[in-house]
């Protein structure tokens, strides 16, 4: 542990280093550099002091999200600055050692000085980032978007072709702090008229108190024709806080399933329903969170166990990585699963039908939207609300609506 926080401290000062640097190559006014100096060991303290304050018994609140957007906010630009620095010294050292050992020019000092316009890349390339992540915090993370997605499936059965579900996914209200902006988004939730609507977990990020201020708005969802159904995320076990007792964290999680039931969703915990239509039906299943990293408490065949293999399936799993693990090949071919989870990690680069990029893609195989093995289809919403980082770049927060279609895609 002391070697960990003696490698962070030493990382922390090449950073404020080279970001210093940069600010010396530009601004010769000493008063500027020297509250520049002041500012940054000042912010420098308050994140050390929010970060040493931090009771496990009460887990994330406000002023920790508060502190996580401020730690990106001042570090995060600094770090593409200290990259370009870094750059520009690996090029001075290498035409420093042409000079002296192979040309022998004893008329060019080895070590060449800053160029301004280095400084000036950096700063520019810093601001990228540095406007992006402030976007993210006051506008993005309500910047609430319905992506709609087609799917196909041969075996489909013919009253379900155009079958719609809305799904949405880790609301965790306990992070919300704009009423106007959740209603808004009950409202798009609303106005997309599917079919059926599923939630695939994580109403709170801790504690089931989170969501007591939320339930009235959340029941502003309307009633669906074929049912609202959900499943629980990993933050609904109240694993992530230290609780004084068994019994406390029991009678939390117990609190938690009832939220579900306070905003009228049917929580499905391993087990499956049928959802009929004159005289066809598909089988709804929906498991307990099962994480490849995290608490695997889902059990896909007691959720299945009456399940036929001929039966078309859309089965509920908050995250990704059970359907990579596990269902993908599983027997009974499950056709469609529908997860969450990821939130696209809240920060990344996304054009829609062209490109798409975020950290979270070297975490999990499948991180945001639709993917697709020998005819068995996943799909990741990008998360409701938001979590840790009080904001979302790039990576918005989503409502999707999905169309059962009859037959091949033949796009």
């Amino acid at each position: 542990m002391i070697l960990r926080i003696l490698l962070l401290c030493f990382v922390l000062l090449i950073i404020e280093l080279y970001a210093f640097q940069a600010l010396r190559t530009l601004i010769k006014m000493k008063w500027v550099l020297f509250s520049y100096q002041i500012i940054s060991l000042l912010l420098l303290v308050f994140i050390i002091y929010s970060f040493m304050q931090f009771d496990r018994s009460v887990g994330q609140t406000k002023m920790t999200m508060f502190t996580m957007g401020l730690v990106l906010l001042v570090y995060v630009p600094k770090m593409v600055l200290t990259l370009v620095l870094l750059g520009e010294d690996v090029f001075r050292i290498g035409a420093g050692s042409v000079n002296y050992f192979i040309e022998k020019n004893d008329n060019v000092t080895f070590f060449a000085s800053r160029r301004k316009f280095v400084s000036q890349i950096g700063l520019g390339l810093a601001a990228v980032p540095f406007l992006s992540l402030i976007y993210g915090v006051t506008v993005g993370k309500y910047n609430y978007k319905v992506i709609k997605q087609r799917i196909f499936f041969p075996d489909l059965p013919d009253a379900f072709d155009g079958f719609t579900i809305t799904q949405i996914s880790d609301v965790h209200s306990g992070s919300f702090d704009n009423p106007d902006k959740i209603n808004y988004a009950i409202d798009l939730v609303n106005e997309q008229n599917s079919d059926m609507i599923l939630f695939t977990g994580d109403i709170v990020n801790t504690d089931a108190k989170e969501m007591h201020p939320w339930i009235e708005t959340f029941n502003r969802i309307k009633k669906h024709e074929y049912g609202k159904y959900s499943v629980l995320g990993n933050h609904d076990y109240g694993e992530y806080i230290t609780w004084p007792t068994e019994k406390d964290k029991e009678d939390n999680f117990q609190a938690i399933k009832n939220l579900y039931g306070q905003i009228d969703f049917k929580l499905l915990l391993n087990e499956h329903t049928f959802i009929e239509k004159g005289d066809a039906k598909i089988a709804l299943i929906g498991v307990e969170n099962w994480g490849h990293n995290f608490k695997k408490a889902g059990d896909i065949n007691k959720a299945s166990q009456h399940v036929k293999k001929e039966d078309f399936k859309i089965l509920m799993s908050h995250d990704p990585s059970h359907w990579e693990h596990e269902v993908q090949h599983h027997d009974k071919h499950f056709h469609l699963t529908l997860s969450g989870h990821t939130h696209g990690m809240q920060f990344g680069i996304e054009i829609p039908g062209y490109f798409k990029w975020s950290l979270a893609q070297y975490v999990y195989k499948q991180w945001a939207g639709l993917y697709e093995n020998v005819g068995r289809y996943v799909y990741v919403n990008r998360g409701f609300g938001f979590h840790a980082y009080p904001g979302r770049v790039g990576i918005m927060p989503e409502i999707t609506v999905i169309e059962l279609k009859k037959g091949k895609d033949v796009a």
